[in-house]
């Protein structure tokens, strides 16, 4: 532990330009700051309280809030940013320029791909895909990006898949297994594949 009360294991990587809150916890076998293609010393930030669980990879230019936290093996590439109070569960991949807001939950072995944007009190569950390629290997596909938008409170059951492009209103909730293939309203539950509406949420 030092004077800030952090406690880093000593198998665990930070590399320069890496800046840590107070209480912060690192793992063994955590990298923190890793530099990727096209790096230029961009600062990796990671507030107070956070809990970084072993074998977790964090590329550099991540912007992370406070009571970060994040189950074992959770690999998250650069130049996100990242709010208050946020989950990525164990074996979860994210990918580079996400936004995330704040008490965001991402639970085991979901992925979340370049350029997507949840909002504040979004919930991914386990196993849950996100997508932003609609023509995968077409040589222009890194060009033609199109990710999901997630507005607060929106809810991903596990399994189910987001298509390109689509944008799930506030408050909806999407079934586990379902495939989200079009813009969803508001305040809905959606269900299967396409998914579809099936009744409004009760508060």
């Amino acid at each position: 532990m030092n004077d800030t009360g952090d406690i880093i294991a000593k198998t665990a990587v930070l590399y320069p330009n890496v800046v840590i809150g107070k209480d912060v916890i690192i793992e063994d076998f955590c990298i923190i700051g890793l530099p990727f293609r096209g790096y230029n010393n961009e600062e990796t930030r990671i507030g107070d309280r956070a809990i970084i669980r072993s074998h977790t990879v964090i590329y550099a230019g991540n912007q992370i809030g406070c009571d970060f936290q994040t189950g074992h093996k959770a690999n998250i590439r650069e130049l996100n940013t990242i709010g208050d109070t946020v989950s990525i569960g164990t074996l979860s991949n994210l990918e580079h320029h996400i936004q995330i807001g704040d008490h965001v939950r991402i639970h085991t072995q979901a992925f979340i791909p370049e350029y997507t944007v949840l909002e504040d009190h979004v919930w991914v569950g386990p196993n849950a895909v996100l997508t932003n390629a609609k023509f995968p290997q077409h040589p222009e596909a890194k060009q033609n990006l199109s990710a999901p938008y997630l507005e607060h409170h929106v809810r991903i059951g596990a399994n189910s898949t987001v298509l390109p492009g689509v944008r799930i209103g506030a408050h909806s909730l999407i079934g586990a297994g379902s495939l989200v293939a079009q813009d969803l309203p508001p305040g809905i539950i959606a269900v299967g594949s396409p998914a579809r509406y099936l009744r409004d949420v009760h508060y």
